[in-house]
């Protein structure tokens, strides 16, 4: 059995990406804590944490990636004509603390509890605070119906969680969320991991390697 690194809480470094394994994919190291200051260096390398407890912090770099790029993002005709008709307001960074305690409590199918703790939770509020975390809100009169939130790289974002209570509220947190992105020149939306959902919109799957590249530009 392949031995992983055991990061140290007080020593801030993380092995290459290109260390991690390959099956499971990604899987890097494990250890460390949820400190801002690694969970930045974390995503500015290609590296995410993804864990059940908050004693057990796993942190993974999956091969292939999937990433969307701001000026490539796609809708479909019915959903334009859905953005026309709908009465949602969309707010930036107004209810943080909401948005993802939603995220992590909203019920999924075929997923069993969360991956988003109160450790994961604490940590990016206080990220939010320092300004390099960012939420969307999607109201429907005064209630948030759906959101999303997740880290903010400087030009690029990388996509946390989102959820919807209403139909389509979350596409339309990630269409108003890109129109920002785009306004202020923003590269590409991380995705992590690929998905069908994400691939309709415009993401794309890149490998890993390529990523990284993306990532030091």
């Amino acid at each position: 059995m392949t031995s992983l690194p055991w990061l140290d809480p007080d020593q801030l470094w993380f092995p290459p990406a290109e260390e991690a394994l390959e099956d499971p994919d990604g899987l890097l190291a494990l250890g460390g804590d949820l400190s801002p200051e690694r969970l930045i260096l974390a995503y500015r390398n290609g590296i995410f944490p993804w864990f059940e407890s908050d004693k057990n912090l796993i942190w993974w770099s999956p091969d292939p990636r999937m990433i969307l790029y701001c000026d490539k993002f796609n809708i479909s005709k019915s959903f334009k004509v859905f953005l026309k008709k709908c009465d949602f307001r969309i707010t930036f960074n107004k209810e943080f603390e909401e948005v993802i305690n939603l995220c992590a409590n909203i019920k999924r199918i075929n997923q069993k509890g969360t991956w988003i703790t109160k450790g994961l939770i604490n940590s990016f509020i206080e990220l939010h605070r320092m300004g390099k975390a960012i939420s969307v809100e999607v109201w429907e009169h005064d209630e948030i119906v759906g959101g999303l939130y997740g880290l903010d790289l400087d030009d690029i974002f990388c996509g946390e969680s989102m959820f919807s209570k209403s139909s389509n509220a979350s596409k339309v947190a990630l269409y108003y969320l890109n129109l920002e992105l785009k306004k202020n020149n923003y590269r590409f939306i991380d995705c992590q991991v690929p998905s069908e959902h994400l691939k309709s919109l415009g993401g794309e799957i890149i490998k890993r390697e390529n990523f990284l590249n993306l990532l030091s530009k």
